[in-house]
C-alpha cells in the first residue's frame, strides 16, 4: 500500500516505523528537514520537506497514486486542510486526520466530502485519556483494552509471589474458576514471549495477557494478582491536553488534585472543571508534594509534555508514599527501560492511540488494532467474511486453520441469532445480543464473527491478515 504521512512528530514516527516494518511504500511530509533526516536515517521510507496542505508538496509526495493519506501534525487546520486537498485535487481515495480540537470533533458534519472529506477522524489525547481511565478502573494492571464494543477484555496483569495460578500449571484455571471461560493468550518472561499451552508454568514476575468476556475478568484477574483497593484519591501532574481531559473523565467519580506550573494555565484550569482541586506549583517539589498529602494517593499520574519532568515526579511521588504511579513518556526508549521499575506503569501516547490507525490500515475487515508491549506485540480483532469457498477459516475448526508461529486465536465474539435470545427476560434490555466464547481447538468459526487474534510480533500481522482475507469471487 502507498501511504503518505503528514507530519514527523511522535504520532507520525511511529505510524511510519509500524507502517514501514509491513513492507508499505511510505512517504512522510514535514516542514522540518532535521527531522525527517534523522527519520529517513532509520527507516526505509521517502521524505518531502514542506508544507503539508501545499498541492504541490502533495504531489510531489506522490498524492496522485496514493492509497492513503494519513495527517497527524500539530495542526488541525493543516489536517483539514490536506484532506480536502487531497480529495479534490488527486482523488486520494483514503483520508485520515488527527483532529485535537473538540471545536472540529464536535461537529462532524465538517468531515463530509462535500466540506473536509475526512474520511476517518482520530484524536491522540482522548485515546490516551480513555486509556488512563481503564487503568485506574484496574489498578492492578499494565495495560487494559477491549473489544467487541467492550463485550470482551484483555488484561496485561504481572504475577505475584503466591498467586493461585503462580508456580502451577495454565490447565489449572480451569479447576479454580469452574464457571469462567477465560484464556490465557500470551506470557512474557523476561521480555521474552512464552506460548501459552497446558502445561505452560506461571513464573513470578511473567507479565501474563488474560482474556474473557468482560464481565468476568476480574475474578480472572485474582487468578493471578493480588487484587488492589479500588482507586479513590488522584493526583495529577500537568493540565495540559491530556492532563485537563483525565481531570474531566475523574472528577464526578473521584478525589482529583492536578497540579500546574503555569500560573495562567492553573487559574484557567481552576475556572474549567468542576470539583477537582487545581494547584500551581512544580511536581517535582517536594515540599508541595508534601503538604498536598502524595502519601495518601492511590494513584499519581505525571502528564506534563515533559518526560524527564514525568519521570522525576513520578520517581518522587512513589518515594514519597504514592501507592501506585504512571508517567506519560513520550521516547519509546525511556518507556521500556522504566516499565515496571519503581514507575509502575510507563505510558507511550503514540503506542497507546496508534492502534486506531493501524485498523484502517490493515488488510481485510479489521475493527481493532491494539498495540502492547509499547509496540512490539499486537492484538487484532477481525471481522470474518465469506463462506467455507471462498475463505480459509469458515466453518473450520482452529485446530484444522493453517499455524501460524506466534499467532493465538483467543476469543470469538459471535451476533446471537433472535432464536438464541432468551424469550422470558424480567429485563428485556438485558437480553444479550452477543455470545463471547473462548477459542479451543474444536471451536468452528461462523462467517460475521468477530475474532481476538494476538501476535507476538508485529512482523506475523500480514501472515494472520492474509488467513482471513476472502476469495476474489467472493460478493
Amino acid at each position: 500500500m502507498k501511504i503518505i504521512i503528514l507530519g514527523a512528530g511522535q504520532v507520525g514516527t511511529s505510524v511510519a516505523e509500524s507502517l514501514v516494518s509491513e513492507a508499505n511504500d511510505i512517504t512522510v511530509v514535514d516542514t522540518d528537514p532535521a527531522r525527517l533526516s534523522l527519520l529517513q536515517g532509520r527507516l526505509d521510507l521517502r521524505t518531502v520537506t514542506g508544507n503539508a496542505s501545499s498541492p504541490s508538496v502533495l504531489r510531489h509526495a506522490g498524492a496522485e497514486d496514493a492509497d492513503m493519506l494519513i495527517a497527524v501534525t500539530q495542526s488541525d487546520q493543516t489536517n483539514l486542510c490536506a484532506c480536502k486537498t487531497a480529495h479534490a485535487l488527486f482523488n486520494l481515495p483514503t483520508r485520515i486526520a488527527r483532529v485535537r480540537s473538540s471545536d472540529f470533533a464536535d461537529w462532524t458534519e465538517l468531515f463530509s466530502n462535500e466540506n473536509f472529506a475526512v474520511d476517518y477522524s482520530i484524536c491522540p489525547e482522548q485515546i490516551v485519556t480513555d486509556y488512563i481511565v481503564k487503568l485506574i478502573e484496574f489498578p492492578e494492571a499494565l495495560q487494559v483494552l477491549e473489544f467487541a464494543d467492550g463485550q470482551v477484555s484483555l488484561v496485561a496483569v504481572r504475577a505475584f509471589e503466591g498467586g493461585p495460578l503462580v508456580g502451577h500449571p495454565l490447565k489449572d484455571m480451569r479447576k479454580h474458576l469452574p464457571q469462567i471461560d477465560a484464556r490465557i493468550a500470551a506470557i512474557f518472561r523476561r521480555d521474552t514471549p512464552v506460548t501459552p499451552e497446558g502445561d505452560t508454568v506461571v513464573e513470578v514476575g511473567d507479565e501474563v495477557f488474560c482474556l474473557a468476556a468482560t464481565k468476568n475478568i476480574r475474578k480472572v484477574m485474582r487468578e493471578l494478582r493480588r487484587m488492589d483497593k479500588a482507586v479513590k484519591r488522584v493526583m495529577i501532574a500537568g493540565g495540559g491536553n491530556i492532563g485537563h481531559r483525565v481531570v474531566r473523565a475523574l472528577e464526578s467519580d473521584y478525589q482529583v488534585k492536578v497540579i500546574d506550573r503555569n500560573k495562567r494555565h492553573a487559574e484557567w484550569l481552576a475556572e474549567n472543571v468542576k470539583s477537582a482541586l487545581v494547584l500551581q506549583g512544580d511536581a517535582t517539589d517536594e515540599k508541595l508534594l508534601e503538604d498536598e498529602n502524595v502519601d495518601q494517593m492511590d494513584m499519581f499520574l505525571a502528564l506534563t509534555n515533559d518526560d524527564e519532568n514525568n519521570i522525576m515526579s513520578a520517581l518522587l511521588a512513589k518515594r514519597m508514599g504514592a501507592r501506585r504511579v504512571a508517567a506519560l513518556i513520550n521516547r519509546r526508549a525511556y518507556a521500556e527501560l522504566l516499565q515496571g521499575s519503581q514507575i509502575d506503569i510507563a505510558i507511550s501516547p503514540a503506542q497507546t492511540s496508534i492502534g486506531t490507525l493501524l485498523a484502517h490500515v490493515r488488510r481485510g475487515d479489521v475493527a481493532a488494532v491494539h498495540s502492547l508491549r509499547r509496540g512490539a506485540a499486537e492484538a487484532l480483532e477481525l471481522v470474518v467474511h465469506g463462506d467455507q469457498k471462498s475463505s480459509q477459516v469458515v466453518g473450520r475448526r482452529i485446530e484444522e486453520l493453517p499455524v501460524i508461529k506466534g499467532a493465538t486465536i483467543g476469543a470469538i465474539v459471535r451476533r446471537l441469532q433472535p432464536r438464541d435470545r432468551p424469550v422470558f427476560t424480567e429485563d428485556p434490555d438485558s437480553v444479550p445480543e452477543y455470545k463471547v466464547i473462548m477459542a479451543h481447538h474444536d471451536t468452528v468459526i461462523q462467517a460475521e464473527d468477530h475474532v481476538i487474534v494476538f501476535v507476538v510480533s508485529k512482523s506475523l500481522v500480514p501472515k494472520v491478515e492474509k488467513l482471513f482475507q476472502v476469495g476474489v469471487g467472493f460478493l
